[in-house]
């Protein structure tokens, strides 16, 4: 079996969020990835692998294709041997009685992909995204997440209805906020990041009231910030602290 022009033409545009909706597919890539994908409740379409050997279901279809066929349809600099399609799981909402991370217009897909990663590895499992943050199944996210983004609950939503509706508290970082190293934090919260250049929005910020600051450190003091990515990390390691 080879890979056909079909196939190629479908794998090539799902690399554009209108033709993921469309077909209601994504795609993911490498040993890894493909392994957690297909470990999970998401339902597996078509795997394709330069490798006979790899294991899939037999409900599965399963096509061999060629190191240079794996090249055409993948997007990673040094493809690794296994490409798959997957459907878009019908959307969940978020379980207000949890902590959850929300996300204001994040436009970057490496770093959605390592907030996910950070939800799973501190044992969020709701993180909540305006709608004009970017799609979890772009195939860089897909890629960053390396699996978590099976065991995370990721919902879109108009974000200040959200927040303005929750009965939980509301945080978020900002610069004049209390220090986040000497504060009082609940176990069960909403952790608002906000965009890479710009923060939340002032929508957004209306609607928070508690705000947390990570503090420089060191004589100098000229970072102007910290990723928000990074920033992330630290809040829900501090939020986290002292539950085990």
């Amino acid at each position: 079996m080879s890979l056909s022009k079909n196939n190629l033409k479908l794998i090539t545009s799902l690399q554009r969020k209108k033709y993921r909706q469309k077909h209601n597919l994504f795609v993911a890539e490498g040993i890894k990835v493909v392994n957690e994908l297909l470990k999970s409740s998401i339902k597996a379409v078509h795997v394709f692998s330069v490798d006979e050997s790899f294991e899939v279901s037999e409900e599965i279809d399963f096509t061999v294709i060629s190191d240079n066929e794996l090249k055409k349809i993948s997007t990673l600099k040094n493809p690794n041997k296994v490409l798959g399609l997957f459907e878009i799981p019908e959307k969940k909402e978020a379980k207000a009685n949890e902590f959850i991370v929300a996300l204001d217009e994040i436009n970057d897909p490496g770093n959605l992909g390592t907030i996910i990663r950070l939800c799973d590895w501190f044992g969020v499992t709701q993180l909540v995204c305006s709608t004009n943050t970017v799609d979890c199944y772009n195939q860089k996210v897909v890629q960053s997440t390396m699996g978590s983004l099976t065991r995370v609950n990721i919902s879109y939503v108009n974000l200040s209805e959200f927040l303005s509706t929750t009965e939980l508290p509301v945080y978020t970082a900002d610069m004049d906020g209390d220090n986040v190293y000497t504060s009082s934090l609940p176990q069960k919260a909403v952790l608002v990041m906000g965009n890479e250049a710009n923060g939340i929005s002032k929508e957004i910020s209306e609607i928070v009231k508690h705000k947390l600051t990570i503090p420089r450190f060191g004589d100098i003091q000229q970072t102007e910030s910290l990723n928000v990515a990074t920033a992330t990390a630290i809040l829900l390691s501090e939020f986290k602290r002292g539950l085990k």
